[in-house]
C-alpha cells in the first residue's frame, strides 16, 4: 500500500514540474503556432500522439477529416449530440466538463480544491461584481484536452460586458489546484456579464491555461490571448438563445459559472462527476 502512494505521489511530482516547472508562456505561444500547421504530416503526426497519450474520441464531431491539430481542438459536434434541457427554470452547464468545487459561496470566499480558498475580489477584480455574488452559488467546470472545448450560453441571455484579466498560463489540472494557492486568480481570464431575462446577472469566467492561453468569444472581434495589447473592459450588447455558441478554448481549460443568492445547484452536479453542455446545472429562484 505504502509502494502504491509513494508511486503516486512521484507521479504526480513529475507532471507537476513537467508542466509548471518550464517557461510556460513561451511554451504556450509555440503550441498555438505549432497546433495551426496545416502541413498533412505535422497534423497526423500530432493528433496520432494525441490519441496516443489520451481516450480522444471524434465519434461526434461534425466532419472526420482536419487540416491542423487546431481545427480538430476546436472541432464541432454533429448536430443532436447536446441536446439542451428546454426547461426554463434551470441553467444548464455551458460546456462538457468535469466538475470541480462548488457549492455556496462563503461570504466573498469559494474553493478551488478543499483546503485552497480564494476571493471573489481576487478573481473578478470588481467591487460591484464581488458584492452582487456575495453568499452565491458557484461551479467550476474542467475541459480536459479531449473534450469539446466549445462553450454555450446557459439560458436566454444578453451578453453586456467582458472585462480581460491577463496573466499567467499555470496547469489548471487536480494537481496543480492542489499546490498553487490562487491559481485560477493568477491565469489569464475574461469574466463574462450576461443578463437573463429574469433580471439576475450570470458571470461565466473562463480562465486560460498552459497550452491555452487563447479565447475566441464570437460577439468580440479580437483574440483575447496572450499576445493582447488592447483594451481591457468592453461593454457589449449581444443576445443569445439557451444552448447556442459562445465561443471556445483552443485545447482545453477551465469556466466557473457565478450566480447570485437564490440560485441552487441541481441534486446531480457533484464534484467529479462528468457534465455535458446542455445538461441542468444550477436551478433558478422561484418567483
Amino acid at each position: 500500500m505504502r509502494t502504491a502512494i509513494s508511486k503516486l505521489v512521484q507521479q504526480e511530482d513529475l507532471n507537476f514540474l513537467l508542466t509548471n516547472r518550464i517557461p510556460r508562456r513561451l511554451v504556450t505561444r509555440f503550441m498555438g503556432w505549432f497546433s495551426k500547421i496545416e502541413q498533412p504530416m505535422v497534423r497526423d503526426s500530432s493528433i496520432a500522439v494525441w490519441r496516443l497519450f489520451s481516450d480522444l474520441d471524434l465519434s461526434e464531431a461534425r466532419k472526420t477529416s482536419f487540416v491542423s491539430m487546431h481545427d480538430c481542438f476546436t472541432r464541432e459536434l454533429k448536430d443532436g449530440a447536446r441536446p439542451v434541457d428546454p426547461d426554463p427554470a434551470l441553467l444548464t452547464s455551458p460546456s462538457d466538463a468535469i466538475v470541480g468545487a462548488c457549492g455556496a459561496i462563503r461570504d466573498i470566499e469559494l474553493l478551488q480544491v478543499k483546503g485552497f480558498p480564494y476571493t471573489l475580489r481576487d478573481l473578478l477584480g470588481d467591487s460591484d461584481l464581488v458584492d452582487y455574488y456575495r453568499n452565491g452559488r458557484y461551479v467550476t467546470l474542467r475541459l480536459t484536452s479531449t473534450m469539446y472545448h466549445r462553450f454555450h450560453a446557459p439560458a436566454d441571455c444578453t451578453v453586456e460586458q467582458v472585462n480581460y484579466i491577463s496573466g499567467d498560463t499555470w496547469n489548471v489540472n487536480p494537481i496543480a489546484l492542489k499546490r498553487v494557492e490562487k491559481l485560477f486568480c493568477k491565469n489569464e481570464r475574461a469574466v463574462i456579464q450576461t443578463r437573463l431575462s429574469s433580471g439576475h446577472v450570470l458571470a461565466l469566467v473562463p480562465v486560460a491555461a498552459i497550452l491555452v492561453a487563447s479565447i475566441r468569444l464570437h460577439f468580440l472581434d479580437v483574440l483575447l490571448n496572450l499576445n493582447h495589447k488592447g483594451a481591457n473592459v468592453w461593454k457589449v450588447d449581444a443576445p443569445f438563445r439557451k444552448g447556442e455558441e459562445m465561443g471556445w478554448f483552443e485545447h482545453g481549460s477551465t469556466i466557473i459559472v457565478f450566480a447570485p443568492r437564490g440560485f441552487e445547484l441541481c441534486d446531480d452536479v457533484r464534484e467529479g462527476d462528468t457534465i455535458r453542455m446542455g445538461r441542468p446545472l444550477m436551478r433558478m429562484p422561484q418567483v
